[in-house]
This record gives structure tokens, C-alpha cells and sequence, in this order.
């Protein structure tokens, strides 16, 4: 639990998706909550199109904290934050936000803007950063609590803890490195605000770069390295998702395992059809 001294600490929190619903769960379980939650608008998702709220704003909702989904940052928000209820907030916290925040904001709290990013910054800037690690065969990775400067992961950092790779799956390895990132900021934020740390910048020529993913990196060749198609499945499941085509039917690869170096699907789904094992599916090619 966080000390006596930070129980009425003032911050506000951007976010947007589950990693970031999972820091501020973890947070709220250690006893400390935002004041104020930005996140994003509204989008419309899958075939039917249906405007759907941002895993955060579901959890500030049900937690009955305060929240703006500004469409615009500087239009929108910078006004709102210099007079919201008249707080002066003290220090912004983001955790995979999706947007940058321009230097207008940056420069409104008093002890800056730091950000949770889930890897051992430089390595794996950018918007897959865990995704990216588990693909790359990565031995460790981990959570970093940087200040944020004007470019996408970028600023130095205060602190970061390391975590082994093993055979985390993407949920697995975000919820970690969640929990991980909110200890994380729990532990660094009283030496932050008594000015006891000195950032230190990143070796910005070891930089890596991630990217965004889409429902072609999920496809799977069968005769490929049996390690590398398991590592694209443990990244890429659930979202995008992975896939293999069979007689030119396209089949999701619900379930599958790395059993004596060989990748073994157990479970998939046909296009157009329910789920079933692989050997169900086998037999009706017979």
C-alpha cells in the first residue's frame, strides 16, 4: 500500500487500452487513484461497426472517477486541465495513451509527465512494444517509468525493472508487466517528488522501432520454424490473431502449443464455421 503522505496525491492519468486498464487497477488496488482520467474517444469496431468505449473509460466509469475523451488535446483539454474544479494538478501519468501529448500539456503539472512503457526503453519504442518483444524471441524485457519529452518514447528514465521471457503469452505479459509498471511507479514517485532522482537519457543509437499490427502479420506458413510460428502465436493471439491457410480455406489457429520443438495446433476455427480440434477439422478434408 502507498504511504500516509501520497493518500492525497493529485494526478492525473492517460490511457486508453488494457495494458493501461490493468496499471490503473493495479494502482487503485495499492490504495492510489487518479483524480482525473484522459483517454480516448469512442470508435466504431468490428463487422457492425458499434461505437465502443476504450477499456479505461469502462474502468473510470465503473471506479466513478472523472474522465474526458478529448478529440483535439490542445483545443480540448489544455483549458479544461488549467481550470478543472480548480485542482492543481501535480504530476500526469501515461500508460499506452495512443496519441501524442503536445508540449502545451506537457508543461501544465508540476513535476512533469512520466510514462510507463512496457519494455527496457531504447529497445521496442512505439505502439507493440510487447507483441514486438515476444516475436523477436527477446530473452528478457520489462517496464520503464521515463519522463516524456516531445518525441514518441524518447525522454530519459527514472527507473526500470527487467522480467524474464519464458512462454508468456500477449495477455500473460501485458498484465506483468502492468502490475510490474504500477509497483513500479508506486515505489519511484515519493524520491521523484522530493527531487532525489536525475533521469538518465536513453542510448538512443540502440533504439528500436515497433510497429502497429495488422491480420496479415498474423499468417502462419506451417512449414516454417516450428519456434518462430509459436512465438507469432503467443504475440498475436488473441489480437490480430493467427491464422494458416489449408486448401485454400482460411482457418484462425485458436490453440496450439511447442511440444519436443515442434509447433502442435490442438484447436481452430474455420472461416464461417464454429470452433473445433484440429484433428476434427483434418478429418473433413478426408
Amino acid at each position: 500500500m502507498i504511504s500516509p503522505k501520497l493518500s492525497d496525491f493529485e494526478f492525473v492519468f492517460f490511457g486508453t487500452d488494457e495494458f493501461a486498464g490493468a496499471v490503473l487497477a493495479a494502482l487503485a488496488a495499492a490504495g492510489l487513484k487518479p483524480a482525473l482520467i484522459v483517454t480516448t474517444p469512442d470508435q466504431s469496431c468490428g463487422r457492425g461497426q458499434v461505437l465502443t468505449p476504450p477499456p479505461v473509460k469502462f474502468w473510470a466509469e465503473t471506479q466513478q472517477i472523472p474522465y474526458q475523451q478529448p478529440k483535439n488535446l490542445r483545443s480540448d483539454l489544455e483549458t479544461s486541465l488549467r481550470s478543472d474544479l480548480g485542482i492543481k494538478y501535480q504530476l500526469f501519468l501515461v500508460a499506452s495513451y495512443g496519441k501524442i501529448i503536445p508540449p502545451e500539456i506537457l508543461a501544465l503539472p508540476e513535476h512533469g509527465v512520466l510514462n510507463l512503457h512496457p519494455s527496457l526503453l531504447p529497445e521496442f519504442r512505439g505502439p507493440t512494444p510487447i507483441q514486438s518483444a515476444i516475436l523477436a524471441g527477446a530473452a528478457v524485457t520489462g517496464v520503464s517509468l521515463m519522463l516524456v519529452d516531445e518525441e514518441v518514447d524518447h525522454g530519459p528514465i527514472l527507473k526500470a525493472q527487467s522480467v524474464k521471457l519464458k512462454t508468456q503469452n500477449f495477455v500473460e505479459l501485458r498484465d506483468q508487466l502492468a502490475k510490474l509498471g504500477a509497483q513500479l511507479f508506486i515505489e519511484t514517485l515519493p524520491d521523484w517528488l522530493a527531487g532525489k532522482i536525475t533521469p538518465q537519457p536513453q542510448d538512443h543509437a540502440r533504439a528500436t522501432e515497433t510497429k502497429k499490427l495488422k491480420k496479415e502479420d498474423g499468417l502462419i506458413n506451417l512449414t516454417d520454424d516450428p519456434q518462430l510460428n509459436y512465438r507469432k502465436f503467443l504475440a498475436l493471439t488473441p489480437q490480430p490473431g493467427v491464422y494458416c491457410f489449408v486448401n485454400q480455406q482460411r482457418v484462425i489457429i485458436a490453440v496450439a502449443a511447442l511440444t519436443a520443438g515442434q509447433f502442435i495446433i490442438t484447436r481452430v476455427r474455420p472461416a464461417g464455421r464454429r470452433e473445433m480440434t484440429w484433428t476434427d477439422f483434418q478429418h473433413g478434408l478426408k
